[in-house]
């Protein structure tokens, strides 16, 4: 599904933040890209997004080339990606169920999908029964499935997680990450970046090793190995 082909990031004037990126991850996969803070898994979500563009190299969705998607066709792009991030942004003055929903309005989805699905959203999340609670009135697991929640709501082929339980105890940590393997197991592509030894040892899945830029380690069912 996607491709890193020869990928390269520099900073001016000389900071290479990744440094000849080959990297695939196929449909339905659960991907961890492991690493230390500012190894260069930020940088390299932020170009899968198109939020950056390489120095060097090309990235592929199937056939599509990502550098070459015009900036009037980025908003199809990006709701087939859903993001989650570690801090939540989500909208203080909107309950649980109007952030879901105002993130489908803005992409023009009718009166009677939101309807349809914002309840089964709140309902695999199982926060069905915070749906009228404001993000001050819920703790930080439940804001970031809610969060969880509005990065599905446009069905997206791909679910992209930068550091999501950075702001959470051990506790709200694992019903995060068991939630992100639900949702891998009926169908999602997952990418988890997380610094966090635990959840990818934990985990027993594909990690993907960033050091200083570059790519030191890819196994199936990895553990956390710095050199």
């Amino acid at each position: 599904m996607i491709v890193f082909n020869k990928v390269s990031k520099i900073y001016l004037p000389n900071c290479k933040a990744l440094d000849n990126i080959n990297l695939t991850i196929n449909s339905k996969e659960f991907v961890s890209i492991a690493g230390r803070s500012g190894a260069g898994k930020s940088t390299l979500i932020r170009l899968l997004i198109k939020e950056e563009f390489p120095t060097k190299g090309n990235i592929f969705w199937g056939k599509q080339d990502i550098g070459q998607i015009r900036d009037k066709d980025l908003p199809i792009w990006r709701r087939q990606i859903g993001m989650i991030f570690q801090d939540f942004r989500l909208l203080p003055n909107k309950t649980a169920y109007e952030n879901i929903a105002f993130a489908m309005e803005v992409s023009d989805w009718t009166k009677q999908e939101i309807e349809r699905d914002v309840p089964q959203l709140l309902k695999l999340v199982n926060l069905i029964d915070r749906a009228d609670h404001f993000p001050s009135q819920l703790s930080g697991g439940e804001q970031q499935r809610v969060a969880i929640a509005r990065a599905l709501a446009h069905r997206p082929d791909i679910l992209v997680a930068d550091e999501p339980t950075g702001n959470l105890d051990l506790l709200h940590t694992w019903e995060i990450i068991r939630l992100l393997i639900k949702i891998n197991e009926l169908g999602t592509t997952v990418i988890l970046s997380t610094h966090d030894r635990d959840i990818i040892n934990g985990l027993d899945k594909r990690v993907v090793t960033i050091e200083k830029g570059k790519i030191i380690k890819d196994d199936e069912n990895g553990k956390y190995i710095l050199f």
